[in-house]
């Protein structure tokens, strides 16, 4: 099997290296026409896998906790049982204990109470965008689409600004754990095993645990309002260990996953200069957003574990066996959605699978992440009629999440 970066359709799921270029949506493609429930071998560090393509059979296992567990882990990485329990999250549970636990924190990442930010996303945007587009030429994931989300996660969580460029690099370091742009602990390419008790192997774990620390000692002055202060202060509010870990899940994948949905958007208005033009003429706000969205599709895949033997298809997947849920390919799956790999400004429906949809394990902070792409987009567009871009994407070095972590355009 190709193991290369080069998209021949038979690329290595289980090699970062195969999505350095981007997403590898020919060997998706190929995978959805051919092995729907496909077999990756793995290596000395990593078990192998099933790979589920399809849309339908992604839904199904999403759906279904009771087959396709979270509870032995949501990443490809095989953990031990003290491993497991050490850098859990609700999301690394299954119902009724998740449902239990994120009973405690949804209401503040309802529809609703998200809706009531949209003049502070709008002010921040605005600003935002005015300084990007005051320069020449800038790169556009640094300017913009790493500015909001990293300023709205302040606001959310209650947390002060002269802190968020440090627990945004931190989370970098975290959830980009597979590439060298992000940390010097790249976790294939050395042992990392003595922070194996850490959120994503990773070292970043241990400062944003030791920050996480200072925040419940209160030693980090909160916003009552904001997130964090409330669950603190909740009749039942988290031990130790669960803030810790919930505080890094939302400092990593509450920023990184809007951040590459704002990039995507990006990318695509400079490669389809109509879309500006869709954009100015104000019939597909309330679609676009969702459209850029599934097309980025940032959290490529959850992990599940099956329970029990289980027959799908012509495949036999056997208990404990490690099933991935490639949530990006299924939402390209031309079975539902037409020219999949176009964005279509306005298309309705669009159930797409980005961020979980359709689960118990939905993204809490997706209602946050179609708002941010919404206003920044509005703003955007009524200042410029066309954005370039002067080189290739960089795209992150990750099959977990991947996104343009890099791309220097100018605007008119």
């Amino acid at each position: 099997m190709n193991k290369t970066g080069h998209d021949d359709g038979y690329l290595n799921l289980l090699s970062h290296d195969s999505f350095a270029n981007g997403v590898p949506h020919r060997t998706f493609d190929r995978l959805r026409k051919e092995d729907p429930v496909s077999w990756t071998d793995g290596d000395n560090e990593t078990k192998g896998f099933w790979s589920l393509t399809r849309y339908a059979d992604i839904a199904l296992a999403n759906r279904d906790s009771q087959v396709f567990s979270s509870a032995q882990g949501i990443r490809l990485e095989d953990q031990s049982h003290e491993e497991y329990l050490a850098r859990k999250t609700f999301q690394e549970t299954d119902p009724p204990e998740h449902a239990d636990t994120r009973r405690r924190v949804n209401p503040q990442f309802a529809a609703r109470p998200i809706a009531a930010y949209e003049p502070v996303i709008r002010t921040l945007a605005t600003d935002i965008v005015d300084k990007a587009i005051a320069q020449s030429e800038f790169d556009v994931v640094e300017a913009i689409a790493k500015q909001l989300p990293m300023m709205m996660l302040g606001r959310i969580l209650g947390l002060p600004d002269e802190d968020l460029h440090f627990l945004v690099e931190k989370g970098d370091a975290l959830i980009g754990n597979s590439d060298p742009d992000f940390t010097s602990t790249v976790i294939d390419k050395m042992d990392t095993s003595a922070y194996r008790m850490m959120p994503f192997r990773s070292p970043a774990g241990m400062d944003l645990y030791d920050y996480a620390a200072n925040v419940m000692a209160g030693n980090v002055k909160l916003d009552k309002t904001g997130v964090l202060a409330q669950v603190l202060n909740a009749e039942e509010s988290l031990d130790e260990l669960e803030f810790k870990n919930f505080f890094c899940l939302l400092v990593a994948a509450g920023n990184d996953t809007t951040r590459y949905s704002i990039a995507m958007a990006l990318y695509l208005l400079s490669q389809h200069p109509e879309l500006i033009t869709r954009l100015k003429s104000g019939d597909c706000w309330d679609t676009c957003a969702d459209e850029f969205i599934r097309l980025a599709s940032p959290t490529m895949h959850f992990r599940r574990t099956a329970t029990r033997d289980y027959q799908l298809h012509d495949k036999l997947i056997r208990e404990g066996d490690k099933v991935l849920l490639w949530f990006v390919s299924g939402s390209r799956d031309e079975a539902v959605f037409n020219n999949p790999h176009l964005p279509v400004l306005d298309r309705k429906p669009n159930r797409h699978l980005a961020f979980g949809q359709g689960g118990p394990h939905v993204c809490l902070g997706r209602y946050l992440a179609k708002l941010e792409v919404q206003v920044v987009l509005q703003e955007l567009v009524r200042r410029i009629t066309v954005i370039e871009a002067l080189e290739e994407p960089e795209w992150t070095r990750s099959n977990f999440i991947c996104g343009v972590k890099r791309l220097t355009v100018k605007v008119a």
